[in-house]
């Protein structure tokens, strides 16, 4: 249906907006009936939200969205402007991150899929991304402060490339240069929804997709001018100010966000960072069919950088850094831009280009090693001196991705099918620092820059892809969705040093290939209760890294991972409870390792298998219509198959830094006396897990108790979060190698207190 709809004989014209209540963005495709049964009056609105109707005998019109309240407006009391607000039910949720940026209902896809929705992040006002990620069943986004991050779903929690980041549906780094710090170069402030696919998505998306994607969905240009400013800061040392601004004027549409976050003299000695990030993006209407939309994403950042604190700093609570200097910046820039034709109802092509431009520039506090240390049981060096070095690592990414949707009649199919080109030159140095180390204190107090170049290569990563995505109902209540996506990488490695024991590889050109499928089905028994089964595969490259740090290139495979999933979904009372589970078998083979070789030297072969299984268990229930409450749980379990690492053998024990057990519960109250304030608590357990692959030690885990409170009226809204309410003392990961054990502080309690000003909700309308 098109968005202007005439009956015979119409004398009444009605004519509106349909904007979403939260982000202001224009609805398109709602559904707007006339309430009398006996009337075929109805019309969808346009991409820019907006309908027309012509009516004789309608008194009264039905607005619909999936995934929205419904509204009931008067003809004879005309509106210009109608806002829906979105449901909480889970069966409602709307997803488009299941088939490469196309919506769908959730009980349509079969894949474990969770929606952190524009609500979820509007009232938990996170200033890290794991603040809200964390909420998600068998998901934990460990802190290591100042924004930076490891990642842990359905995998232990580590630095590894087997996660997929990506913005509106585009990768945020390119293949091969994996960098497990990546969402520190998100715009939260930009940030409408993120979605969470659990398991390997390969053949949607490509490489690093095994564990997990998040997708970041910005916000677009909203239906009407918006204007918003907020501050907030903590007792920590932490303070943040956010923009958001939006605009549409006639075919054009703006919209820019952003925010600058600045953190000193915090709890923990050397600690501070600051951060400035905005994004920009401009719509443009050639016609009803035809759209362009351009985004733009700017980052700078700077942070110190200590390292995890020893056994007895953690016992003692010592909160003093020995690092003095140690850093990490990033300079990132991401553009976009994509072209949509609706050819008609049924066809839909995209066209986007991909540009990037990425440094990392750091002095790292793992690479400092003490040159007196202990050779065949005999203390030797100088206590004075430690080395180093200073690195940047740098790339630069061409890109294009298209697609084109099609639906059918035949069994209520839709195909989906594209191509994507990744041309990715990227470089990297290092060169070595002389460290002055002060015996008494034991801080390293200074470095010297030297001459000694470690490494210096470039390497060229060309990634050419091509995907295809079918779905069609063979029964009525029955979903089948089946993809595959073909990917060919080419490296050219080019070593601007001698090779040697310090310079790495010789030239040279490596390719890798790989096929990846997908299958999977859903069965909706009714509106409220379905399940899905599906069959994944997902594959990862070697990293640069990986393949030309060594005095020789290796013989390397991508990693294999296969995945055998499945899980349903039930509302076992409309819009009061609901429920979500899933269950995974997920096997890793050709998994990289360092190995021994015979004359004492390491080198990375592909000799490891893992074993990855669990439970996830998602439950929300509205027992009263002033309360909410959520569950989010996981029981996992991470086992090392057949994994030798440096001649020390892991066959058959739990991986470390791995809990079996994970949740995430909260609860909300909302008194409808009081309009606008809501008030929440949530608790977040990690289990016990090891420390180390030799399954010799453990860590107990923690608890923490989050809680936070707000009060919106008109356009201003004032909060407060209570982080760690208890003030418990604890480790966000807990480490033990050959060196002794590393602790990540928690940050102690910390109360943020914030507001913002809204002038759109002060206009009235």
């Amino acid at each position: 249906m098109s968005s202007i709809c005439t009956v015979v004989f119409s004398q009444t014209i009605f004519k509106a907006k349909i904007i979403d209540a939260s982000t202001k963005e224009p609805i398109e495709g709602a559904s707007i009936r006339c309430a009398d049964a006996h009337c075929s009056c109805g019309c969808t609105t346009s991409a820019t939200g907006e309908f027309q109707m012509k009516c004789t005998d309608c008194k009264k019109l039905t607005v619909s969205y999936i995934g929205y309240t419904p509204q009931v407006i008067s003809v004879a009391s005309p509106v210009q402007l109608i806002s829906l607000f979105q449901q909480q039910s889970l069966m409602q949720e709307v997803v488009v991150s299941a088939n490469r940026g196309e919506a769908v209902k959730r009980a349509e896809a079969p894949i474990a899929i969770s929606v952190l929705n524009q609500r979820t992040i509007r009232e938990t006002k996170p200033i890290t991304a794991d603040q809200v990620l964390n909420k998600v069943s068998g998901v934990n986004m460990v802190n290591l402060g100042n924004e930076q991050h490891q990642m842990s779903i359905r995998q232990p929690m580590t630095t590894k490339s087997l996660f997929l980041y990506l913005e509106d549906g585009i990768p945020v780094r390119t293949t091969g240069v994996f960098n497990h710090n990546a969402l520190l170069e998100m715009n939260m402030a930009a940030t409408k929804n993120i979605e969470v696919i659990k398991g390997p998505s390969s053949s949607l998306y490509g490489s690093e997709a095994i564990g997990g994607v998040v997708n970041f969905i910005t916000i677009a240009p909203t239906a009407i001018p918006v204007l918003k400013v907020s501050a907030q800061g903590n007792n920590l040392g932490y303070k943040r100010a956010d923009l958001q601004s939006s605009i549409t004027k006639g075919k054009w549409g703006f919209a820019l966000s952003g925010y600058y976050a600045d953190k000193r003299n915090s709890f923990m000695e050397y600690t501070d960072y600051h951060k400035g990030t905005f994004t920009a993006r401009a719509d443009y209407r050639f016609s009803n069919k035809t759209t362009l939309s351009n985004s733009l994403t700017w980052l700078k950042y700077y942070s110190d950088m200590p390292s995890g604190v020893d056994s007895i700093m953690f016992a003692t609570r010592s909160f003093v850094s020995p690092q003095t200097f140690t850093y990490r910046k990033v300079d990132a820039l991401r553009y976009r831009s994509t072209l949509t034709q609706n050819w008609n109802e049924r066809s839909k092509t995209t066209a986007s280009l991909i540009y990037r431009d990425n440094t990392i520039g750091q002095n790292p506090a793992y690479r400092i090693k003490d040159d007196y240390k202990r050779v065949n049981g005999v203390w030797k060096g100088n206590k004075e001196l430690a080395h180093g070095e200073e690195n940047a690592s740098r790339f630069k990414s061409y890109a294009f991705i298209g697609q084109h949707k099609q639906s059918f009649d035949w069994l209520n199919a839709v195909a989906i099918g594209g191509v994507s080109v990744d041309l990715s030159p990227s470089d990297y140095k290092a060169q070595y620092i002389r460290i002055k180390k002060d015996t008494l204190s034991r801080k390293y107090v200074s470095y010297q820059n030297t001459d000694s170049v470690l490494t210096d290569y470039t390497t060229l990563i060309n990634n050419y892809a091509a995907f295809a995505n079918l779905e069609f109902s063979p029964l009525e209540k029955l979903r089948v969705v089946a993809s595959l996506r073909y990917d060919l990488f080419h490296y050219e490695f080019n070593n601007h040093l001698m090779p040697s024991a310090f310079s790495g590889s010789p030239d040279t050109v490596n390719n890798f290939q790989r096929l990846s499928p997908k299958i999977g089905a859903t069965y909706n028994f009714s509106p409220r209760i379905g399940i899905y089964a599906n069959y994944s595969e997902g594959f990862v490259p070697p990293q640069v890294t990986e393949m030309y740090t060594g005095v020789k290139v290796p013989y390397l495979n991508p990693s294999i991972f296969y995945n055998y999933e499945v899980g349903g979904w039930v509302e076992v009372i409309k819009n009061k409870l609901s429920a979500d589970a899933s269950a995974y078998r997920l096997r890793g083979t050709n998994e990289i390792v360092s190995v021994k070789l015979d004359d004492g030297s390491f080198a990375n072969q592909n000799a490891g298998k893992t074993l990855h299984q669990g439970i996830e268990l998602g439950v929300n229930a509205t027992p009263i219509k002033d309360l909410s409450f959520r569950f989010s749980g996981a029981y996992s379990k991470h086992e090392f198959v057949e994994y030798v690492e440096k001649g020390v053998k892991y066959n058959g024990n739990e991986m470390n830094n791995a809990p079996n057990w994970l949740y995430n519960t909260e609860v909300w109250y909302k008194p409808s006396y009081v309009k606008g304030l809501r008030v929440g608590a949530e608790v977040q357990h990690v289990g016990e897990y090891f420390v180390d692959p030799q399954n010799t030690a453990t860590y107990k885990g923690y608890n923490v108790l989050n809680l936070r409170a707000g009060y919106q009226w008109k356009g201003v809204e004032v909060w407060m979060n209570l982080l760690n309410a208890t003030d418990n003392y604890y480790s966000y990961i807990t480490s033990k190698s050959a060196f002794g054990y590393s602790y990540q502080l928690a940050e102690p309690r910390s109360v943020m207190v914030g507001v913002s000003y809204d002038f759109a909700n002060l206009v009235k309308r």
